[in-house]
């Protein structure tokens, strides 16, 4: 039993470090109106996860709001 919590945890953790890389992707590859558009949605208190990444891609390209 324990081994197949362990095979059932691995593959979880793997599939939420693959969705992760595809969400990232996503906002990386969005034209800079989209990623504005984006960053203005997940501003301010409601930030959180995607509005970190879209920042960050912000940043990056140097545009902001």
């Amino acid at each position: 039993m324990l081994k197949t919590l362990k095979k059932r945890l691995a593959a979880r953790d793997a599939r939420a470090v693959r969705f992760h890389s595809e969400v990232v992707h996503a906002i990386t590859s969005l034209d800079d109106e989209d990623l504005l558009d984006v960053a203005d949605i997940f501003r301010g208190d409601r930030r959180g996860p995607l509005g970190e990444i879209a920042a960050t891609e912000m940043t990056r390209r140097k545009i902001s709001l």
